[in-house]
């Protein structure tokens, strides 16, 4: 039984080395392929994909004090109602505001998929970032939330003040899509396929084709072979060396 074993984990070896060495004799097929995955993925971002902008506008919530003693128990509170503040700006009330105010064709969803809001740890300070395809509409859009939110804040709040940190920039840079990212992972894509297509190719081949494909499949002991032609010479010949590789390598 251990002996039965030994043979299986040696038939194990052998054949992934075999699959090794069908994909290395496939390695420039494996890598034109990847190239031209790549190439198709970076001419399909270019001519499909439309470019994304980013316009960041930042605001700073100044909560009502009894004094003007700011104490550390007051600054905890208003860093814990951050979230609250961050959840006001991108309610229904404020998108549609926007919406209205700029005489935008798009829905509060539409909206929201558009807008981000963030805040710094630590801080009251607000970020509200807004994508689009038109830099100038992205930056329209972050200043008319920001004002807009500011207002809804402080009536359901009852915040004493929302002031600008920083107001919205017009992006000269676009933010996506990456051309670089898409191109390697469209190569990587295009290797794996390829690499895949092979393999199940040459595992799905189980056609006889050399004596010692006789042996080792069949178990069979061979009498005698025709002549084989000179194309079938090399190859032998190609193969007993690759034999010959896998059994130093065993050792």
């Amino acid at each position: 039984m251990e002996q039965h074993n030994v043979q299986n984990n040696d038939e194990v070896e052998i054949d992934l080395l075999e699959v090794f060495y069908v994909l290395l004799d496939k390695i420039w097929a494996i890598i034109l392929s990847g190239v031209l995955a790549a190439l198709v993925v970076v001419a399909a971002t270019i001519l499909f994909v439309t470019p994304q902008y980013e316009s960041t506008t930042k605001m700073y919530v100044l909560s009502k004090q009894d004094s003007n003693t700011l104490t550390s128990q007051d600054m905890q509170t208003s860093l814990s109602l951050t979230k609250d503040y961050a959840e006001l700006i991108k309610s229904r009330t404020v998108t549609e505001g926007v919406i209205t105010q700029l005489n935008l064709d798009m829905t509060h969803e539409e909206l929201l998929k558009k807008m981000t809001v963030d805040s710094a740890t630590d801080t009251r300070i607000l970020s509200i970032s807004v994508r689009d395809a038109d830099p100038y509409v992205a930056c329209e859009i972050a200043n008319a939330i920001r004002d807009v939110a500011a207002n809804h804040i402080k009536n359901v709040m009852d915040i004493d003040a929302v002031n600008v940190v920083e107001t919205a920039n017009i992006p000269e840079q676009k933010v996506s899509p990456s051309i670089s990212k898409n191109g390697v992972i469209g190569g990587l894509v295009g290797v794996l396929i390829a690499a895949a297509v092979i393999l199940i190719s040459y595992l799905s081949n189980d056609t006889i084709k050399t004596q010692e494909d006789v042996e080792r499949y069949l178990k069979l002991s061979t009498l005698g072979t025709i002549p084989m032609s000179e194309e079938d010479r090399k190859n032998k010949k190609k193969k007993k060396q690759k034999k010959q590789k896998r059994g130093r390598g065993r050792r």
